[in-house]
């Protein structure tokens, strides 16, 4: 048994809305030919791919999300031969949804996708932030078309491009007494108060590097979110440790912040984009094309502290 295209329509469409009624006004067709495309697309695989509710609707499961991202593609490709061999503009259309941790996105990826709209464009954004674990599954569950993540605790499964390295800095505020070291070690990390980004990986990450340097910092506060991070020590609760800059040194609360490189030698954490680069939408290719093109410029390399 093979799957046409129809069926691959029916069966996202019904989806898309959650609705086989829905599903078949779009279509202008009955409901009966969308409940049998469901059915002929779950007997090819042997797989149930649908949960259907009499009063809620439809859900795709686990597996129905991952056909449902395949079967995406197959249709992206077969729409953009079409459009191109009628020399139609609009090659790349639909919802791009991106997922990411990276606590500093906001700082760069307003910009990136700007180069994703225009003219030649019919793009819906959509972007979610996430933890590193969650951001991993929901790429390989289909509910995200690319991520960007930490892939230093990257699953086999997730397929990436390494975008940056970013090495560990001393966030303080501007006029701190170690701001007028031109770098600071962890000892003198360890004297001091410290508020931690209380973010999985991240968390991790830091108390290892102290542990290596045999020092036990301080605590006085955690915050799971960057800028209450920054805020936090504008105002003078502490320092931090951090790896990656956005393209202020003001805080929401704004105070001044300095940054200095840190003297020891520490491992970086790397920020990366995950994506199925077996089988990418065009519109997922030209993501990665233009974050690449990105970290590779003075903007880029503007979001971590030089080695």
């Amino acid at each position: 048994m093979t799957i046409s295209l129809k069926s691959m329509r029916y069966f996202n469409t019904a989806l898309a809305h959650g609705s086989i009624a829905q599903a078949a006004d779009e279509l202008n067709i009955a409901a009966s030919a969308v409940s049998a495309a469901i059915d002929q697309v779950e007997a090819h695989f042997q797989l149930k791919l649908v949960n259907r509710f009499r009063s809620r609707g439809i859900f795709a499961t686990a597996s129905g999300k991952v056909i449902e991202r395949k079967f995406a593609c197959l249709l992206d490709d077969f729409e953009a031969l079409l459009a191109e061999g009628a020399e139609l503009k609009q090659a790349y259309r639909g919802e791009l949804k991106i997922g990411y941790y990276a606590p500093i996105a906001p700082a760069f990826l307003p910009d990136v996708l700007i180069s994703l709209t225009g003219p030649e464009f019919d793009v819906m954004f959509s972007l979610e932030e996430c933890d590193n674990v969650q951001a991993q599954e929901g790429l390989l569950a289909g509910e995200y078309d690319a991520i960007l993540f930490v892939s230093d605790g990257a699953l086999p499964q997730v397929d990436y491009d390494m975008l940056i390295e970013a090495p560990a800095y001393c966030l303080m505020p501007e006029n701190h007494a170690l701001a007028r070291q031109s770098a600071v070690t962890l000892q003198d990390l360890a004297e001091q108060n410290l508020v931690v980004l209380n973010r999985p990986v991240a968390s991790d990450y830091y108390k290892k590097l102290f542990e290596h340097a045999g020092q036990t910092p301080k605590r006085i506060a955690y915050a799971n979110s960057t800028e209450m991070v920054r805020s936090m020590v504008g105002v003078g609760h502490g320092v931090a440790v951090l790896n990656m800059f956005p393209a202020t040194d003001i805080s929401y609360s704004g105070h001044r912040l300095c940054a200095r490189p840190i003297a020891d030698v520490l491992p970086s954490l790397t920020l990366s984009l995950g994506y199925d680069k077996t089988n990418p939408r065009r519109i997922v290719s030209r993501l990665a094309n233009e974050l690449r093109t990105y970290f590779e410029s003075e903007a880029g390399q503007a979001h971590v502290m030089p080695h």
